[in-house]
């Protein structure tokens, strides 16, 4: 199957719904088997309804964890998780709302702690993009939306949660290759991404002494509802042939990297570390 057929031309209102997708998103994490690395441990995924988040809040479940998924109003698609999360026999907690709000940040981690008992594993993964030919044409509207969504939640989230975490907990940051390179056509995006690791490097060094490991994954293109939600069609048709494997990622292959930072037993010796699957490319540096 050439990529053409794989990715045929598709846009979809934003957020998006991992229902209207052709082909759907390998984000269920089938297959896989977890070995209690996180078991007892309860974690706050925002972003957590579909695409990396949901594969990631689904690979926590197995791998023994209670999960809340923080959202914006994808119901479909966080019910669904939910339920995937409570067939790996775990409780899930759904929480709706615009994380660009500093009270709902605050709100998402108190009834994370107060509904299910505590919190260990944060992962700040929400996420918005929407692509411009030129930075002319980014409104101001845009720009905060952006930033209130990609970069001041996971500060007012994080804050809010490390009035809770206890010593050796873990934070896990969402970035992306566009925050390692940039991308003219994502500058606003890019450029959150780019503060991101800034923010998981600073914070990592501000909390190494309670041992509270904050790391990173940066992502390359991953097939999920974002992309026929925020770009136009003829790019979403071409998407992720650029990289060397030729293909995007699926949710299901990016998750992993993510029970690695929250696991203790295989990562206790990494903070402030940016992990880049990103599909063959290379950087210097």
């Amino acid at each position: 199957m050439n990529h053409q057929e794989q990715f045929p031309p598709q846009q979809q209102g934003h957020p998006g719904a991992t229902s209207e997708m052709t082909p759907k998103p390998r984000d269920e994490m089938d297959g896989y088997h977890g070995r209690g690395l996180l078991e007892g441990r309860i974690a706050l995924v925002t972003g957590g309804d579909s695409g990396i988040g949901r594969a990631v809040a689904v690979a926590f479940a197995k791998e023994g964890a209670d999960v809340a998924i923080a959202y914006l109003n994808e119901e479909e698609d966080a019910r669904h998780t939910a339920e995937l999360i409570r067939r790996a026999g775990r409780r899930a907690l759904l929480l709706p709302g615009d994380l660009q709000e500093e009270a709902h940040c605050i709100e998402v981690v108190e009834r994370t702690v107060r509904e299910l008992g505590g919190l260990q594993v944060l992962v700040n993964n929400v996420a918005y993009q929407e692509p411009q030919d030129s930075l002319l044409n980014i409104t101001t509207d845009q720009w905060h939306r952006t930033f209130g969504t990609n970069i001041h939640s996971y500060f007012f989230v994080t804050r809010a949660a490390l009035r809770h975490l206890p010593d050796r907990s873990v934070i896990i940051n969402t970035s992306s290759i566009n925050g390692l390179r940039g991308n003219k056509t994502l500058i606003d995006y890019a450029t959150t991404k780019g503060a991101i690791n800034a923010f998981t490097y600073s914070l990592a060094q501000s909390l190494v002494e309670r041992r509270i490991r904050v790391n990173a994954v940066a992502p390359g293109p991953v097939w999920t509802p974002l992309i026929p939600a925020t770009m136009p069609e003829d790019k979403v048709k071409k998407f992720g042939e650029h990289v060397p494997m030729q293909e995007p990622a699926q949710p299901d292959d990016i998750a992993p990297s993510y029970v690695f930072f929250a696991a203790e037993r295989l990562s206790r010796y990494y903070t402030g570390e940016v992990l880049a699957p990103i599909g063959g490319e290379t950087l210097p540096g």
